[in-house]
């Protein structure tokens, strides 16, 4: 079983930047990958970046060059730094995470967080 929860959310104007955090519960964090997703008002949950047990990553094509995901096994937390954000990166943060291997789609995860509002201003 594992517990999330995401901090870092907030109001930032476009160009700005913010970093989520996401703290796991658990004592076996570094065998999960660990993905970010967003959901828009009136829109599906979209993939945003994920991070393996190798810290291999990946990417949505809207982020790509402008997040970077990272996670620190020591401390149980995964973060998502995100820059030159734009008012359509305006959405509510999932963290996520999973043993398995789908891990672009939100299906392929088992534990989800409670999710951060991040509004962008334009």
């Amino acid at each position: 079983q594992v517990q999330l929860v995401e901090s870092g959310g907030g109001l930032v104007q476009a160009g700005g930047s913010l970093r989520l955090s996401c703290a796991a519960s658990g004592r076996t964090f570094s065998n999960y990958v660990m993905g970010w997703f967003r959901q828009a008002p009136g829109k599906e949950r979209e993939f945003v970046a994920a991070i393996r047990w190798n810290y291999g990553t990946s990417y949505a094509d809207s982020v790509k060059g402008r997040f970077a995901i990272s996670r620190d096994n020591a401390k149980n937390t995964v973060y998502l730094q995100m820059n030159s954000l734009k008012p359509e990166d305006t959405a509510v943060y999932y963290c996520a995470a999973t043993l398995g291997r789908t891990t672009g789609t939100a299906g392929g995860y088992n534990y989800w967080g409670q999710g951060t509002q991040v509004t962008v201003s334009s």
